[in-house]
């Protein structure tokens, strides 16, 4: 029964979550530009979305050597 409930429920949220199907026509093949970036560019935001990109990839990438190297500590420490 549990699982009869859980499946019911999966299928009910999925069919929520559903998207809206929206027809794609020929100009939106043909539309090279974005108009959001070329106007963040105008305005000079496009350099802070960048930085802000780089900071945070820095930062994790910080992050994951750091734990590898406490991760290699604690194995160089456990008994072989």
């Amino acid at each position: 029964m549990k699982k009869l409930l859980t499946i019911a429920v999966l299928l009910f949220s999925l069919n929520v979550l559903a998207q809206e199907k929206i027809e794609v026509t020929e100009s939106d093949y043909s539309n090279s530009s974005v108009e959001m970036a070329d106007q963040m560019r105008a305005d000079g935001k496009i350099y802070v979305l960048v930085g802000i990109i780089a900071i945070i990839f820095v930062g994790i990438a910080v992050y994951v050597v750091s734990t590898d190297r406490r991760i290699s500590k604690l194995e160089k420490n456990l008994p072989s």
